[in-house]
Formats: C-alpha cells, structure tokens, sequence
C-alpha cells in the first residue's frame, strides 16, 4: 500500500486507515518504540497537529495499529480453517497462514512483542493479550478436534499443543529477525511444522 496518497485530502475514516498502514510499515524499518507521532507524521506527508485530528493520542494510534493486527490476522486464520478438510490439514493452513503473514508484515511481530514487554496496562497490550488468547482458543479447539478425529493422539493436552505451535512460529520470527531475513520463514516452516506434528498425530 502506498501511504503518499496525499492522506490531507482523504475522508476521516480512510485517512485513520492509512495512519495505520502507515504505522506496521514503519514498524518493518525501525524499532516500533522509537516511531514518533513526527515520524507518522512525515511517512504521511501531514502535519502533528492534522495527524491528531484524527486521534487524540499516540495511544490511540497504538490501539488502532493492534486492531488492525488482529482483525486481518484473525481473518485470515479462520478463512484456513474453513477450507481445510481435517483438523491436522487446518492446522497446517493456520501454520503457513501466519507464516505469510509476517513475510509480508515484518513489523508486526516487533510491534506484538514491543506491547506485550511493556510494564503499564495499555489499551494495545490489552488487545494483544485478547488476539493471542483467541489465536490459542481456536488451535485448542482444532487440536481437540484432531483428538476426537483420531487424527491426533488422546494424550495431547490441547492447551501445552496450542503453546507449542505459537512457539514454533515465534521461533522461525527469532531467526528471521537474527539473519535479517524474513522471507526465509517460507522455506523454514514446512520443516518445522513437520517436526511439530509428529509430536501431537496419533500413532493409530
């Protein structure tokens, strides 16, 4: 998306969007706690104070950014569930659905791990929590699912299996972060979804 679409002229709602956008580019580039309101700002080719028209803090620009987060993931993980023909093939399409996801928003797992570290309670940290712990649900489900199947095996507890699988993820972003990298998670993940599920298939 190209943010320089002269946002001075777009109506509120869509200039709100593109702040957004906006904002997980610049998280792709830099630290997402040093991005300014000026930095925003200029990305846009607006003014602070027109910036702040639109929201009343860098707070709310925060909050926005984690909503946009977790509707766009959360989307897209339930269209993979929905076009998987088992659980352990939906588990699949979840694993390399979110692979993408991060491949083409690098920013995204900065700006998660930059809200959840952080000491105050805020409104963003507040929404991160809810998005993992709906993420978590719908692979808990998933994962019973499997069991009740036959697909996975009966000793599996749902809860430590959903933990393992967001570990495996966040363990392919630790690497892309460390080659500088990320498009190597594409080639990484079948592998290590493979390694995954012969923890938690049944052996029948």
């Amino acid at each position: 998306m190209d943010v320089k679409l002269k946002p001075r002229n777009l109506p509120a709602d869509q200039r709100r969007a593109v702040t957004v956008e906006a904002v997980v580019e610049l998280t792709a580039e830099q630290n997402p706690g040093d991005i300014t309101t000026a930095a925003i700002a200029k990305r846009m080719d607006l003014t602070q104070g027109a910036l702040f028209r639109h929201f009343p803090s860098k707070e709310a620009i925060w909050q926005a950014v984690m909503a946009w987060v977790a509707e766009r993931l959360l989307k897209r993980v339930d269209k993979a569930i929905a076009g998987a023909s088992s659980p352990l093939l939906a588990l699949e399409a979840v694993f390399k659905t979110h692979v993408e996801f991060v491949v083409s928003h690098p920013g995204v797992p900065r700006l998660l791990f930059g809200e959840l570290q952080r000491a105050e309670d805020t409104a963003a940290k507040r929404m991160a929590r809810t998005m993992i712990a709906g993420y978590r649900e719908r692979l808990s489900g998933l994962i019973e699912a499997g069991k009740s199947q036959g697909e996975v095996a009966p000793e599996v507890e749902a809860g430590a299996a959903a933990v393992a699988f967001i570990g495996s993820i966040q363990g392919l972003v630790m690497q892309s972060l460390l080659s500088g990298k990320v498009e190597q998670m594409r080639s990484a993940a079948p592998g290590v979804f493979a390694i995954y599920l012969r923890g938690i298939r049944s052996n029948k």
